[in-house]
């Protein structure tokens, strides 16, 4: 096998080279923190230690089979590969093995979102407590268990009326998962870690296997993951976590970067290491990005550096409003010798795609969604359409079998309230009232941040409205881009052929040549649900950091004069991050110089 520590910096052949006790890699963005795991991963081996003994844990499948890929061409192909994959996917292998001690049977099925969802609801019917959101009762038991609380411990703190109500639920809800010889995904690691803390002897089997583990992405684990961390490793010791607080971003799903910071006071013998070099992006880019982070307070930022070019200066773009800002971004692309590939264009929440997806439709760009779902595909959007659809035209069987999916009691009710409104309505009045009469959005705002972007969505659509003030050309409108879209479906998730639309959080880990962060203004970048809480505001400096560093050579920046969104128009104030951006660094540009050129 070839030296493989000639590929890597001073720095990162250290980190890899140390091979015992506790290890903390504190890796920036674009500094190589995927190879540093691997060749560790490829270095122990090297040195004799059985693949068999090595675990190696991070978040996604996608990152566990890119790390995979990488340790077999180290190593040759000639190989076994040690374990490599999610905590969910490893906690479930043991727990078939073990589990049997905590009364799990080897042949447990495990309840995803939507059978875990429907279950609560039917728990819900069975308590007379139809009138609770399902879906924050099933996100309330979710943090329990990643806060370790068994259904016993959560009602000792449930103290007002919404945490008693989980309370009941939680309780009656493990009961039926027992019955139903099933685990959610929460138990996989909740159980794990009962049964490595209870069962000593168990345990023993797998603390002593693994000689070695390695965990990616340490800034994101919950209470739960931190807690599996220690309890696997706690024979042999030999501990290595990888992460940078200033990419925490996942705080709404439970993750918390105070895990990554206390790593060193919980083990007083770490060996830390700082991988600082960026190999991604210029250095105008990496300077706004360390300006942007440094302003965070609450945990330490690396300054990151280059030794790659100046690049060049950072567009900012004033725009009039949220038409004129995407007809920018496609006139800088079409005018452009670049492949489509080179771009992406990143916004804060979902419903900020609908004007960049109508625009690439009108011009021709295929585009690529990732991790989302077209805006006239998500299923809000086609829902509130459908209540339209059917109030112009009750022989609409179409629409009508998708509002009675959502309840035949609500679908009665919703008729008897359709008979009190005039159907002559602007659309955007008319959608409103049907949108009040079907007490939709209260259907679907469940409390989660998942529930508050399908509001965001539906109200959006009430953007769209505005435009068309006729509800029949507005329901031609909807038809039409849905008909253009189709083709572009077939793209799949071939980069090669499209300019990548995401959120910043789906872009995380993900690089581009160019890449374009739209509604950079407040209220929207940090978005207006930060703005009172100074936690949530760092939150968004880091997710704007993450978006700033995905760019490699070209950074546009850009904001409107005011922005029609969520069914409002208002005037907008420039984004507080953007002036944390020194001055040299921005080429200040409007629309005009650029749409009219």
């Amino acid at each position: 096998m070839p030296n493989i520590l000639t590929n890597l910096n001073p720095i990162q052949q250290q980190a890899v080279v140390e091979k015992n006790g506790r290890i903390l890699i504190l890796a920036g963005a674009g500094s190589g923190k995927t190879r540093v795991l691997t060749y560790k991963v490829a270095y122990l081996i090297s040195q004799g230690v059985s693949p068999g003994e090595i675990l190696m844990v991070t978040f996604t499948n996608k990152a566990a089979g890119e790390m995979k890929k990488r340790v077999w061409e180290l190593l040759g192909n000639h190989i076994d590969l040690p374990f490599m994959g999610t905590f969910h996917s490893f906690c479930a292998q043991i727990l078939r093995k073990i589990g049997g001690s905590a009364g799990i049977e080897p042949n447990y099925l495990i309840f995803d979102q939507s059978d875990s969802l429907s279950l609560i609801k039917k728990i819900l019917r069975d308590l007379n407590l139809e009138k609770s959101k399902p879906g924050a009762i099933q996100h309330a038991i979710s943090s329990a268990k990643n806060e370790l609380l068994t259904p016993e411990k959560y009602s000792v703190f449930a103290n007002d009326f919404f945490t008693k109500i989980v309370a009941r639920v939680y309780s009656e809800y493990q009961k039926r998962l027992k019955v139903n010889n099933a685990l959610d995904f929460d138990d996989l690691i909740f159980k794990t870690c009962e049964i490595l803390e209870n069962f000593p002897k168990v345990a023993k089997i797998y603390q002593q296997r693994f000689k070695y583990v390695l965990i990616d992405e340490y800034q994101d684990v919950n209470l739960a993951q931190y807690k599996f961390s220690k309890l696997i490793s706690s024979y042999h010791k030999n501990l290595t976590v990888v992460g940078d607080a200033a990419q925490a971003i996942y705080g709404f799903r439970g993750a918390d970067f105070r895990n990554i910071l206390n790593f060193s006071k919980d083990f007083p013998d770490t060996k830390v290491f700082n991988l600082e070099q960026n190999y991604r992006s210029s250095k105008k880019i990496l300077t706004a990005a360390n300006a942007i982070i440094s302003k965070n307070t609450s945990h330490p930022t690396l300054n990151l550096w280059t030794q790659n070019s100046d690049g060049e200066e950072i567009k900012l773009i004033e725009n009039l409003n949220e038409i004129d800002e995407a007809e920018t971004i496609v006139n800088i692309i079409l005018n452009s010798n670049l492949p489509l590939s080179s771009f992406a264009v990143l916004y804060r929440t979902n419903a900020q795609s609908r004007v960049l997806e109508e625009q690439f439709l009108k011009y021709s760009i295929p585009y690529i969604l990732v991790g989302g779902v077209r805006f006239y595909d998500r299923k809000e959007v086609k829902d509130a359409i459908s209540y339209l659809r059917y109030s112009l035209n009750p022989a609409d069987e179409v629409a009508l079998g998708r509002i009675i999916k959502l309840g035949k009691r609500r679908f009665e009710k919703f008729t008897q309230n359709l008979k009190k409104i005039d159907l002559d309505q602007n659309t955007v009045d008319l959608l409103n009232s049907l949108l009040i009469a079907s007490q939709y959005l209260l259907l679907i705002d469940d409390g989660t941040e998942v529930g508050q972007e399908r509001v965001e969505n539906v109200k959006e659509l009430l953007s769209l409205a505005q435009n068309y003030p006729d509800p029949q050309n507005f329901l031609q409108n909807v038809a039409l881009t849905e008909s253009e879209s189709r083709p572009l479906k077939k793209l799949g998730l071939d980069f090669s052929e499209a300019v990548v639309l995401s959120t910043v959080h789906a872009a995380k880990g993900l690089e581009f040549e160019t890449v374009f962060i739209i509604g950079m203004e407040e209220g929207l970048f940090p978005h207006s649900r930060s703005l009172i809480d100074p936690t949530e505001i760092e939150e968004e400096r880091r997710l704007a950091y993450v978006g700033v560093t995905r760019a490699k050579e070209k950074l546009i920046l850009l904001f409107c004069r005011q922005r029609l969104f969520l069914g409002q128009r208002d005037f907008s104030t420039i984004s507080r991050f953007i002036l944390d951006i020194p001055e040299n660094l921005l080429l200040k540009l409007t629309s005009a110089s650029i749409n009219q050129a």
